[in-house]
């Protein structure tokens, strides 16, 4: 058995937060509190909407453009930090340090942050800082994170084979399955869809889709308790005039419950329950030939997105 090195041990734990730029972040504000039953809260430099006893786990600041910024990935102590850069430096990738600033907004004790092959920024942080005070949904909502992180998110990566490897060699994650995505039919283009794991339970972390997405995100995902959670979040979503990306329906790989619907980001945010959690050394990779168990239908949202692109590519 080949000799495992000190830089091999290194493992991210899960995704703790998402960085999002916003023309008006009070859109996100009413957002979160109407629709999704996230608490808002002020921080330094921006909004921090919270869904569980950390400060934050979405940060809104006040940018030029509306889209997804960055994903906050994070390991267990500073040892595991420090084996993470060494990490990063024995694979020659060139990592930035967080500025102060950056470090008070995100409530995280340190954090570098690099880009992948496709351009997605990723930052890898350790020590969440908080004062533990109890979080308080406005509609009661209770949010299933804790050793799962916050949820996933979904990046768009043209380039999605080099951004799979670089992912994999240089943060660790894990290829959960996989899918390909034909959005004009079996004759037209294929899009691949790899779901990836950190070193926890939750089935996939992050997904990377074979394509672009000029938001620089095509979804983010929250897991509530119950389905009434998620039916009542879908009933705020219809109050609200929110628009519907894709109707209630289940997944065929992570088995969650869920519906999509768009947010201030210009990407979506996939609201579901009962998500699987997964024995990675009793777990096989394997392809999916179809999104949903039943349900999900995408043509009210993303699909009609497509199709307008399809159309004005013709």
């Amino acid at each position: 058995m080949a000799r495992q090195t000190v830089e091999d041990c290194m493992e991210v734990a899960a995704l703790a937060y998402s960085v999002i730029t916003s023309r008006e972040p009070d859109q996100w504000a009413r957002f979160a509190k109407d629709v999704a039953g996230f608490s808002v809260h002020a921080a330094p430099g921006g909004l921090a909407l919270r869904i569980d006893e950390r400060a934050g786990r979405l940060f809104i600041v006040e940018g030029d453009r509306d889209g997804y910024f960055a994903s906050g990935w994070e390991v267990r102590n500073e040892q595991q930090f420090a084996t993470a850069l060494t990490r990063l430096k024995a694979r020659g990738i060139a990592f930035t340090a967080a500025t102060n600033a950056e470090r008070a907004l995100r409530h995280v004790t340190d954090m570098v942050w690099f880009r992948d092959p496709s351009g997605n920024r990723h930052e890898l942080s350790y020590g969440y800082v908080s004062s533990f005070i109890p979080f308080c949904s406005p509609h009661g909502t209770r949010f299933v994170t804790g050793d799962l992180g916050y949820g996933h998110v979904v990046l768009p990566a043209p380039d999605i084979a080099a951004t799979r490897a670089f992912l994999t060699d240089a943060l660790g994650l894990g290829l959960s399955d996989f899918m390909v995505h034909r959005p004009a039919g079996t004759d037209g283009p294929e899009m691949r869809i790899d779901f990836m794991h950190c070193a926890n339970g939750r089935h996939h972390s992050l997904a990377l889709f074979e394509g672009e997405a000029p938001s620089g995100c095509v979804h983010l995902m929250v897991e509530v308790a119950t389905i009434d959670e998620v039916g009542h979040a879908y009933d705020r979503m219809l109050a609200s005039g929110a628009r519907l990306m894709a109707t209630l329906g289940r997944h065929t790989n992570d088995h969650m419950i869920s519906f999509y619907v768009e947010t201030p980001g210009g990407f979506a945010l996939e609201y579901g329950c009962g998500g699987r959690v997964v024995d990675w050394d009793r777990h096989t990779v394997f392809e999916s030939t179809s999104a949903s168990l039943w349900g999900h239908d995408f043509s009210v949202g993303f699909g009609a997105d497509e199709q307008a692109k399809l159309a004005d590519a013709a």
